[in-house]
């Protein structure tokens, strides 16, 4: 009779099947999570209209609104989260399409965006009731619909949620391999920031700093919730690399948390003072989310030290247990999110925001001067920290080629710091103040921003340093942050945007449209417009460079030439643009620059200095891509004759030999040799892989 043997007393039960004990273990702790969440929300909304005596919309919205909210955040989370393990917490197949643990979590996302997409569809006539006081039923007119979508902020962006969220399931609904997996999550991710950028936070003072950190406390929130719920998801499925999926996501989740950490500080500072804290439903609430912060935080570093040894051990009992109270106190957060969300912030005792203070963000009281410009700084939380966070990274991987004894030129670092440095200047210094309220700095910063920086930063290398100190995944290993820069660089999209007509059309087109359509008119009225505009002119002016001057290889390769000839087609368009901006009598963007309310500023003379700086501005960086260009051809034609030489050595100066015979033949016979002549008379042949390598007999010869 055969016997089996028992397993130790301190092995955990585990259910028959993956299935089983997800229903067993965490299935629960998700239904409590959402029951605790929604009636935190759900409570503080009912609350809210009785507290503040705001006309009561009526019982479906008051109690349906905040519940769909919660579903929407929680839906969106978990469609980040499983596109993000189809994408970089699982391996791909060989082939690069998805492996079926890849192809498993986007069928959640896709139906995670479905149910997102209806959510935020719901959240449109509910959004509309709320701010209108009124039943929803009344909302679900086509006209009166309309209206509110485009005339109430909230509205709008569920609105452009929505959309996203659509965008988002129709990706899901194909997406077969690798990179269209990608795709998708930077789809999702988009589809956070209309909210992000709407609410408490973009209204009142100082609301471009409460903004930027809302941006920042909402992705990574998303990150980290709809990431554990996948990873969690696919250890409990028994999905394949368990201890890869559980290390890469520890790694992004300790990013996450100081990200939320940090960011949610400076938010409240921003909204509320200390002395809220213990006094306002507001400042308690802000104290329960911060006690699930450091709750989150401690079981990280738990997780940490515990789980993952298990995990790669083979063990996923612990960590099973270990997500699914993870979960339930992030879906318990997110409840608090909510309750946040439709609670006001006590009033202030400060006096009402002036009218720029209201439109800007912080006063501007003191007259444009090179002094203020050099003096009045106001840190960027987004581009300021971009910038720190560049030349961080950019050092350690320097320090890293140090460390093993590899050798990295000292231009490109200073290159890729000054760089740095002129993105922190552009956005933190008093450049950055004054960028908003008057159209010259603003047209400096942008001419910073799309030649300046892009230049400095291409020249840097960035690429090259990566793939040098990142070490490379191994045959047959998963892959791993070298090979995605390696996917990226080569990508279908990144060839369609380096392609010269492509980048130069975005490069000088992307001014024309903006200033003279009306779209900077519109643009102006928005914080998160002065962010995509300064993020667009930023990246289009490093696809434009990349090809021309950059260190890095990029997927067109240019001739020497055909650099030279963009750079001189580029550089007469940007000329005609400064041209006219300086030429116009009409004040662009007049309807916002006169609610500022500034007597001290002649705004078309102020226009007039813009173009100009357009004009003049342009010229320096375009004479630093063309010395950098003749110093790069200088050298590559360096390299070519060292190789050129390198083969003669070689192959016994066959071609040389072969060039001589032709001449002696022609001074004798008055015709060049035969072939085979030359052939007979040269040395042996060149070795074969040499090819590509362009001869240079002249320099040889002489």
């Amino acid at each position: 009779m055969a016997t089996t043997t028992p397993p130790p007393a301190d092995a955990p039960a585990r259910p028959s099947t993956p299935g089983a004990l997800f229903v067993a273990q965490v299935a629960p702790l998700l239904a409590v999570a959402a029951v605790v969440a929604l009636a935190l929300s759900t409570l503080s909304g009912a609350a809210t209209f009785a507290r503040l005596g705001l006309p009561d919309p009526g019982p479906v919205t008051v109690y349906a609104l905040p519940v769909v909210r919660a579903v929407s955040q929680m839906a969106a989370a978990s469609t980040v989260g499983f596109l993000m393990l189809a994408a970089f917490f699982t391996p791909p197949a060989s082939s690069g399409w998805l492996s079926a643990d890849g192809y498993r979590a986007v069928r959640v996302a896709s139906w995670s965006a479905a149910a997102w997409s209806a959510a935020a569809l719901l959240m449109i006539p509910l959004s509309a009731a709320d701010a209108y006081g009124r039943p929803v039923s009344q909302m679900l007119d086509a006209r009166v619909l309309s209206v509110a979508v485009t005339g109430i902020e909230g509205t709008t962006s569920w609105a452009l949620t929505a959309l996203i969220a659509l965008v988002a399931l129709g990706v899901t609904r194909f997406v077969l391999g690798w990179g269209a997996a990608v795709v998708g999550l930077g789809v999702a991710l988009a589809g956070l920031l209309p909210l992000a950028l709407t609410g408490h936070s973009a209204g009142g003072s100082d609301h471009d700093v409460a903004t930027n950190s809302l941006l920042l406390h909402v992705l990574a929130a998303a990150v980290w919730v709809g990431g554990l719920a996948a990873v969690v998801t696919h250890l409990v499925a028994g999905g394949r690399h368990p201890a890869l999926a559980a290390r890469r996501f520890s790694a992004v989740a300790l990013v996450c948390w100081v990200v939320l950490a940090l960011s949610g500080v400076l938010n409240v500072l921003v909204r509320i003072s200390p002395a809220d804290l213990l006094t306002s439903t507001y400042g308690v609430l802000v104290l329960v989310k911060a006690l699930a912060l450091v709750a989150l935080g401690a079981f990280g570093a738990w997780h940490r030290r515990h789980a993952l040894p298990g995990i790669e051990a083979g063990s996923t009992a612990a960590m099973i247990r270990f997500g699914g109270l993870e979960v339930l106190l992030m879906a318990a957060t997110m409840g608090v999110a909510v309750a946040l969300g439709r609670t006001p912030p006590p009033a202030a005792p400060a006096p009402e925001p002036t009218r720029i203070e209201a439109l800007v963000g912080y006063a501007v009281d003191e007259p444009l001067t090179v002094a203020g410009l050099l003096t009045q700084s106001r840190f960027d939380l987004l581009f300021g920290t971009l910038a720190l966070v560049l030349a961080g990274l950019y050092v350690t991987g320097v320090r890293r080629l140090r460390a093993r004894g590899d050798a990295w030129p000292v231009g490109r670092t200073l290159s890729w710091l000054l760089g740095c440095l002129a993105l922190l200047i552009a956005t933190s210094s008093g450049i950055g103040r004054y960028a908003p309220v008057t159209f010259s700095v603003h047209m400096g910063q942008h001419m910073i921003l799309n030649m300046l920086v892009p230049i400095l930063l291409v020249l840097g290398g960035p690429v090259t340093l990566l793939l040098r100190a990142l070490p490379p995944a191994g045959a047959g290993a998963p892959p791993g942050p070298r090979e995605w820069v390696l996917a990226a660089v080569h990508s279908p999209v990144a060839r369609v945007l380096t392609q010269p007509l492509v980048a130069l059309a975005l490069f000088v087109g992307s001014f024309y449209a903006l200033y003279f359509s009306g779209l900077f008119d519109v643009a102006l009225e928005s914080h998160w417009a002065h962010i995509a505009m300064n993020i667009h002119f930023l990246l289009v002016g490093l696809i434009f460079f990349w090809p021309i001057v950059g260190i890095d290889p990029s997927p067109r390769q240019l001739p020497p030439i055909g650099r030279l000839g963009l750079l001189f087609v580029a550089i007469p368009l940007h000329a005609f643009f400064g041209i006219a901006v300086m030429s116009s009598a009409t004040v662009i963007g007049a309807g916002f620059y006169q609610q500022l309310e500034m007597p001290w500023v002649d705004r078309l003379a102020d226009q007039t200095t813009g173009g100009g700086l357009a004009w003049a501005t342009g010229e320096l960086p375009m004479l630093i891509v063309l010395i950098a260009l003749l110093v790069q051809w200088s050298r590559a034609d360096e390299r070519t004759a060292r190789r050129d030489d390198r083969r003669a050595d070689r192959d016994g100066d066959r071609d040389l030999n072969a060039y001589n015979a032709m001449l002696k033949s022609l001074a004798t016979t008055g015709r060049p040799a035969p072939a085979e002549t030359a052939e007979e008379t040269s040395e042996p042949r060149a070795v074969p892989g040499d090819e590509d390598a362009p001869a240079d007999l002249g320099r040889r010869r002489h």
